[in-house]
C-alpha cells in the first residue's frame, strides 16, 4: 500500500512538473519572438528553422520576453555547418547581442560550453571526451538551466558543463537562436519549452 501511494505521489509531482513548463514555439509561426538581422528564420513542417542569408552575417531570433532563472530544453537538428547557439540573459542593437550563449556546433566544437559574447569569452569548454554525446544529422536534446549565478547544461541526457559566475549571476534579458557568420548554416528547432523557476 505505501508503495502504491509512493508511486501515485510521484505521478503527480510529474504531472504538476509537465504543467509548469511552456512551449516558446507554436510550430505554426514566429509569434513571441523577434528577427535581428538579415538572416533567414521560418516555420516548416512545424518545426523552426535558420538558415543563411545572402549576406551570410549573424542572426538572431530572440524571445520577446526576458528570462532570468529557468530549465529551457529543445532539440536540434544540425543539416549544413550547424554553427549556431541559444543566448541567455542577453540584449542586443542590430545584431551586436551582449550575454551568454549555450554553443550549439558541429562535432569537436564544444556544444554544450559557455561563450560570453562580446565579454571574456570562452568561459567553460566540455571535457573533449563528451564531444561523442552530438549526434551528427540527427535530433539532439539540449537542456540548459540557469539559477542565479549557476548555469548547468545537458546533451541527449548527458551533463556538459557546470558554471559558477557572479557576472552571469547579475545578468537579465531574453533568450535568443543563433546564426553564425560565414554562411551555409542551417538547423532545424522543435520542442522548444521552458518551465520558470524562483
Amino acid at each position: 500500500m505505501k508503495i502504491r501511494s509512493m508511486i501515485i505521489c510521484l505521478l503527480y509531482s510529474l504531472v504538476l512538473s509537465a504543467q509548469n513548463k511552456t512551449s516558446l514555439f507554436n510550430g505554426k509561426d514566429l509569434t513571441g519572438w523577434t528577427i535581428n538581422g538579415t538572416e533567414k528564420w521560418y516555420v516548416e513542417k512545424s518545426e523552426l528553422i535558420c538558415e543563411s542569408g545572402p549576406d551570410k552575417q549573424y542572426g538572431y531570433l530572440s524571445t520577446n520576453k526576458s528570462y532570468k532563472n529557468f530549465e529551457l530544453s529543445l532539440e536540434f537538428k544540425q543539416e549544413a555547418n550547424g554553427n549556431s547557439g541559444v543566448f541567455f540573459r542577453s540584449s542586443i542593437e542590430g545584431v551586436k547581442i551582449s550575454g551568454w550563449q549555450c554553443e550549439v556546433a558541429p562535432l569537436n566544437h564544444h556544444t554544450g560550453g559557455i561563450y560570453e559574447s562580446y565579454g571574456r569569452g570562452w568561459l567553460i569548454q566540455p571535457d573533449s571526451t563528451h564531444e561523442k554525446y552530438l549526434k551528427t544529422g540527427k535530433w539532439n536534446k539540449l537542456k540548459l538551466k540557469v539559477i542565479g549565478d549557476e548555469v548547468t547544461t545537458w546533451l541527449n541526457g548527458h551533463q556538459m558543463i557546470y558554471i559558477k559566475d557572479e557576472k552571469i549571476g547579475a545578468g537579465n534579458g531574453f533568450i535568443a537562436l543563433q546564426i553564425h557568420d560565414g554562411g551555409g548554416i542551417k538547423v532545424r528547432w522543435k520542442k522548444i519549452m521552458i518551465k520558470e523557476m524562483n
